[in-house]
């Protein structure tokens, strides 16, 4: 049993800094797996060193997807490692042998969750959502289906189910990522729309989103060329603006 700090130390260099010089690498198999039952950080931690095993030695873990789905939560698009959490997630979700209500049921989770994220994380999960799109054709029913609920109590999808084949994500559609639509951050609003057209076969690389931050959106937004902006759309003719206005007599706006 290990103080927390030390886990977190070692997990984030146990990937590079000790599996590759290891005779055995196969010995760290229960290490990684108790870590990875452990949840929060350490469990994101643990995906780095677990890729490895499963990857490159073969380790199988019949519950693996199933804890991956359950670290889905509102803090994923807040932590420190999200950009180390979500480069994985990508890549473990990039078979196309996997299930489409597995797949489903990731889009379903991380659009719910995206209705409270804050913009920098949304301009990264939005093509992330895409590109799951494009790799599993099935899940674009979510897209397509005609007709949202009328209200968040009438979707089909349960979002406390912790086994994803019994989240009912596949009877469900995407109106999140439509609410987004019309989200107060113009990027994020331009993003949600490009699943209303048809999606290109080309993935978007979503590498040199993963740590935006939102200083950088911010520094952006400062550095941007200001425009004038119109704030009358008919020239006023009266004192109160109207065109017979009894004051515009009596009263001259020069």
């Amino acid at each position: 049993q290990l103080p927390t700090g030390l886990y977190k130390k070692v997990l984030v260099i146990l990937h590079d800094s000790v599996l590759p010089y290891m005779n055995e690498p196969t010995l760290m198999m229960d290490f990684l797996t108790v870590a990875y039952g452990i949840g929060g950080a350490i469990s994101l931690l643990a995906l780095n060193g677990l890729f490895i095993l499963i990857h490159q030695h073969n380790l199988e873990y019949p519950d693996f997807y199933k804890k991956l789905y359950s670290l889905l939560d509102p803090s994923i698009y807040h932590v420190k490692y999200r950009a180390r959490f979500f480069h994985l997630t990508d890549l473990f979700l990039s078979s196309s042998h996997l299930p489409a209500y597995l797949v489903a049921a990731f889009i379903k989770r991380l659009s719910r969750l995206a209705l409270t994220a804050p913009p920098e994380s949304l301009l990264m999960i939005i093509p992330f959502i895409c590109n799951l799109f494009r790799r599993h054709p099935a899940c674009k029913v979510l897209v397509h289906r005609p007709g949202g609920p009328a209200d968040m109590s009438e979707d089909p999808y349960i979002m406390e189910e912790e086994e994803p084949s019994e989240s009912r994500a596949l009877e469900s559609s995407l109106w999140e990522i439509q609410s987004l639509q019309n989200h107060y951050h113009p990027d994020v609003a331009k993003a949600a729309v490009v699943l209303n057209q048809s999606l290109s076969e080309m993935e978007d690389d979503i590498s040199g989103l993963l740590e935006l931050s939102g200083y950088e959106l911010f520094d952006k937004e400062v550095k941007k060329k200001a425009t004038d902006v119109p704030l009358e759309f008919e020239r006023v003719r009266g004192l109160f603006g109207k065109k017979n206005d009894i004051f515009a007599e009596h009263f001259s706006l020069d």
